[in-house]
């Protein structure tokens, strides 16, 4: 049996603006209302190829030896509901093997109450 999803990570209204590349807006069910663009997006994907980069980052402290180039603004060439629990999305580096769960939005919304709700026991954890 499944694990019931918590009732705050459950939207009334997702918007995906593909076309005017402002992003994803989110009302959840208890009235929260979440913005998340597109670079914010494809900076948190959470797909294994993703993770593992992220992992890489932060076991190097962060550091990379190599100068950063330049990387243009991730922006959405797509979007498709995936069910009736997860949104994917294709960006403009042609990345697309990420879904973002609805309980993985609400997890990563960029405000500070979502980040001490949902992430405050990660970085406890961490600690």
């Amino acid at each position: 049996m499944p694990i019931p999803l918590d009732a705050r990570k459950k939207p009334t209204s997702v918007k995906i603006h593909v076309t005017t590349g402002q992003g994803v807006d989110v009302t959840w069910s208890d009235g929260h209302a979440s913005h998340y663009d597109f670079p914010y997006l494809r900076d948190h994907c959470p797909c294994a190829l993703c993770n593992d980069e992220r992992e890489k980052k932060t076991k190097a402290g962060g550091n990379s030896a190599a100068l950063p180039m330049f990387k243009p603004r991730a922006m959405a060439k797509s979007a498709t509901a995936v069910g009736n629990y997860a949104i994917q999305i294709e960006f403009s580096d042609s990345h697309a093997t990420g879904i973002f769960s609805f309980e993985c939005l609400r997890e990563i919304c960029p405000c500070d109450a979502c980040a001490r709700d949902f992430r405050a026991g990660t970085t406890e954890t961490k600690a």
